[in-house]
């Protein structure tokens, strides 16, 4: 039976206004500006939810040992993260389950799981296929520390932790569009996927994306806390649709790119604005002045969820 089976839980219909919530983020040119990292813009909600005891889980495709320093300057140590594109997520204690997660491991201490396949075997098989289809492309864990710098404007320390991958591996095509749609028949045909990121296309199993992390990681929520949360998500690229289309309330922040972002839900906002301040815009408006439970928290009054 699967896990997730195992921990189901029944839960009434509540009033929304008095339903846990939880919120997912996309980080890169989201919650965080995509050039400078500033979140200033989104501190006020931030904080506001964590008086409120709202979770705010990263999602993106960044990996376990960048999100390290991310999540502490950020607040949010003590809620979940899905990183490479939904490969890897991480446990806090608070959200594992005594029976079936075993204590966590590294400087993060938090609980990994690996809902895609092993990196060892993508890398075998990006080498396969690129012998046999003669194609163009360069994984990240070939380019070296200063390429990735240049790349993606990181300082080094943040180049080294890019490079550090536990279940995805980004790789920069350079080859044409037909040789793309061939390569990617042909790692289907392995159990994996290509996702457009930003600058990157991230290689990872078929089953591996964020919205499916994301579905895991609400019914996680459900199990340990009885209750079905109220469900959030802010996005600005393709790789973000899966996840957008697995929350409740959806809201398509505005990018610094030409790509379509299209997902299928129908409480769907699109913001004016771009980054941080788009952020702050899409969860003002689906969770705004005019929310009893929100309103209450601007009091000062406690919230129990």
């Amino acid at each position: 039976m699967p896990e997730s089976d195992r921990l189901s839980a029944s839960t009434p219909s509540v009033d929304p206004a008095l339903q846990p919530r939880l919120v997912v983020t996309d980080l890169d040119g989201s919650l965080l500006d995509h050039h400078s990292y500033d979140f200033s813009p989104a501190a006020p909600w931030l904080a506001r939810f964590k008086q409120m005891g709202v979770p705010v889980i990263p999602v993106t495709s960044k990996t376990r040992a960048e999100l390290i320093p991310l999540r502490e300057a950020l607040g949010l140590t003590a809620t979940p993260f899905i990183a490479e594109n939904g490969a890897v997520i991480g446990l806090p204690p608070g959200w594992c389950h005594a029976r079936l997660d075993r204590p966590g491991s590294g400087r993060d201490g938090v609980v990994i799981k690996h809902p895609g396949v092993d990196i060892g075997f993508i890398l075998a098989r990006l080498k396969v296929w690129r012998e046999r289809l003669d194609i163009r492309f360069t994984r990240m864990g070939e380019l070296s520390v200063p390429e990735v710098m240049e790349l993606t404007g990181l300082d080094a320390v943040r180049a080294r932790d890019a490079r550090q991958r536990e279940g995805s591996e980004p790789l920069l095509w350079q080859d044409t569009e037909a040789a793309l749609e061939t390569f990617r028949a042909a790692l289907k045909g392995d159990g994996l996927q290509l996702t457009q990121g930003g600058r990157f296309w991230h290689v990872m199993g078929l089953s591996a994306d964020k919205g499916n992390a994301v579905e895991w990681l609400v019914k996680r929520f459900t199990a340990l806390r009885g209750r079905t949360p109220l469900s959030l998500g802010l996005g600005d690229g393709p790789n973000d649709i899966t996840m957008l289309e697995a929350v409740d309330q959806a809201v398509v922040i505005r990018g610094c790119h030409d790509l379509a972002v299209e997902p299928r839900n129908a409480s769907l906002y699109r913001t004016d604005a771009t980054g941080p301040t788009g952020w702050a815009e899409g969860v003002a408006y689906w969770w705004g002045r005019d929310d009893r439970r929100l309103a209450t928290a601007e009091k000062g009054d406690a919230i129990v969820l």
